[in-house]
Order: structure tokens, then sequence, then C-alpha cells
């Protein structure tokens, strides 16, 4: 799936977005899948906070950083065998933000070989295993996010068995990557994404 490029979308489309209703518009079409339309909900979510409160970004930025989480999977269920090529294609046609277009390529750097170097490349790459592993750990309690803590997360990390389809050196690899300790990062997920549902 490696996408033979690192250069993405036209300089002159800093600052295009699609609006949120455009975005989940696309979203409901192409992600026929609730539960992977869930997941990219919850990434859109979680990056939208860490933009906020955590980089202090203006909400027009941050906004930046929700729509390259909600799309980041946006062909996967369709095009499987063209993963991110699809919708980054789709994004260049549209005209948007190269800084979106290039997040989404950075989100699987062993993957669709573009290195995260943004803040925002960084953080989606960080943000998007782990959303989904913890979801998956929220799942099996009975009072789901409430209550959950970094401990137990952090022992169900260590249990090849839970949620084997999660590529736990994809998550330690994104997290060497950033100044943040994967145990606040987990907290910051807990207490973002829990809404989403």
């Amino acid at each position: 799936m490696n996408l033979g490029r690192t250069e993405f979308g036209d300089p002159a489309n800093s600052g295009n977005t699609l609006s949120e209703a455009e975005a989940l518009a696309l979203l409901q079409d192409w992600v026929p899948n609730e539960r992977l339309q869930l997941h990219m909900r919850q990434v859109g979510a979680v990056m939208k906070a860490w933009a906020l409160e955590m980089e202090n970004l203006p909400e027009a930025v941050a906004h930046q950083w929700w729509l390259a989480g909600v799309l980041h999977d946006a062909d996967w269920e369709k095009f499987p065998d063209a993963h991110c090529r699809v919708i980054i294609e789709e994004l260049e046609r549209r005209k948007i933000d190269p800084a979106v277009i290039r997040t989404i390529a950075s989100h699987g750097p062993a993957h669709f070989g573009v290195e995260p170097g943004t803040a925002m490349e960084k953080m989606i790459y960080v943000f998007d295993e782990l959303s989904g592993f913890i979801h998956a750990a929220a799942l099996i309690r009975p009072t789901r996010y409430e209550g959950m803590d970094v401990k137990s997360v952090m022992k169900k990390l260590k249990t090849a068995s839970f949620a084997a389809q999660v590529n736990r050196e994809e998550i330690y690899d994104a997290i060497s990557r950033i100044n943040t300790p994967l145990e606040e990062i987990i907290i910051f997920i807990i207490e973002n994404q829990d809404a989403i549902v």
C-alpha cells in the first residue's frame, strides 16, 4: 500500500477544508460499517481535543485535525487494496489543505511510506491504533469508559490475545516519536472519546 510519494495536494489550497456536514456526508457515503464510522469519529474527536487542549490551536486549525481524524480510514472498507490512496486523491480533487491530506497519509508509516513530521501527523499515528484498542477494552467493561484506568489498559496491551488485530509495535513506535508518556495519552483518550458513541 506504499503511496510512492510524500508530498500531497497543492500549497495554494492551504486553509481549505470540508465543513463538518460535508465530511460526515462523505463518511456516511464511503463507510457503510458503523463500527468503522465510530472509530473514525472517535479519532477525529480525540485529534480535535488534543489540538485545542494540548497544542492551544485556534478552532479553525483544530477543525483540520478533526477532519484528518474523521476521514483517515474513509477508503478502507470499499477500497482495501488502495487504502489511503483513494481518499487522498478525493481530497486533492476537492482542493483540501495539503496539511490535512499529508496527515491522513501519515497514519501508518510502515504501510504508506510517509513519515509523520508535524504534530498533527505524529498525533494521528499515536491515536489511531490506541483509540481502537481502548474502545475494545471499554466494550468488555460493564461500565464501559466510566472508571476505566490506565493500569487496566496497560495490562491488556501486554496481553497479546486481547484485541489481537491491534498492532502493538505501531503503538510503541508512535509513542516514541512524541514527548508525552503512553500513560498520559491513554488517560487523554479515555477522557475525550467516551462521549462519541
